[in-house]
């Protein structure tokens, strides 16, 4: 991925798009208009703010069926700042082929990243084996959590992979879905966890920053008002790409 090609979030939300009956429309923003490359309303464009920093960690993003249309997706920020993100749909019925080659690549050890109190004891790790010869890929389950209950239940190839199971300690900083519980994190916090127990840590705290900064333009767009570029948010996010 180049930073001028879509990534494979904007590739899955295009193949939606296509296949759809009608068109999806977004809230916010005169006559609907969305940037197609951030999902903001163009007043708030996000896409010079961009992080580029290197990641050896993989993302693998099972999306539930219109999680790649939803502007407040926040897998799609994963793909923005980790090079090597795939994603797929997920339907209970079929399955992907380029998903099963990707999980039998030997360059990659997967985890299924959730809770533990859904999985077999034995599948459940909290760590990320350093070092290794392979790299991670952390399959995440990206929708409502219902959905993503129902992908770990019913998704038979995902099922002789380690599942890791996450402690944070801080609760959820996202702000644009309401969640069912506090301890349920959107799906870019949980990448940048991942990528902290991957010890890739300037791209977890790229990550962090850019979620934040995605946050504060959306928020601004909604109240349609205008964006600092140099407030703490934003200086944060320079300071995460700068370091990397």
């Amino acid at each position: 991925m180049t930073a001028d090609s879509p990534h494979a979030v904007a590739r899955l939300r295009a193949a939606r798009l296509a296949r759809s009956a009608k068109p999806f429309l977004a809230r916010g923003g005169p006559k609907g208009e969305r940037c197609a490359g951030c999902r903001l309303v163009p007043t708030h464009c996000l896409c010079a703010l961009r992080p580029v920093v290197p990641a050896r960690a993989g993302m693998c993003l099972l999306m539930a069926d219109i999680e790649p249309l939803k502007p407040s997706n926040t897998g799609w920020l994963i793909a923005d700042v980790v090079g090597d993100t795939f994603a797929f749909g997920w339907a209970r019925t079929e399955v992907a082929p380029a998903l099963l080659a990707l999980l039998r690549d030997p360059q990659w050890q997967p985890y299924v990243v959730f809770p533990r109190e859904f999985a077999d004891a034995a599948r459940v790790v909290h760590e990320v084996t350093q070092p290794s010869t392979k790299r991670p890929l952390f399959i995440l389950l990206d929708g409502t959590w219902d959905e993503a209950r129902k992908m770990f239940r019913k998704s038979p190839y995902l099922q002789n992979f380690p599942v890791l199971s996450l402690h944070p300690e801080q609760r959820s900083r996202y702000t644009l879905r309401r969640a069912q519980s506090a301890a349920h994190f959107c799906t870019a916090e949980v990448g940048a966890m991942c990528l902290a127990l991957a010890q890739d840590n300037p791209a977890a705290d790229a990550l962090n920053a850019y979620l934040d900064v995605y946050t504060e333009h959306y928020l601004k767009a909604k109240q349609q008002r205008p964006v600092d570029l140099a407030d703490e948010v934003h200086l944060r996010l320079q300071a995460a790409t700068h370091s990397a």
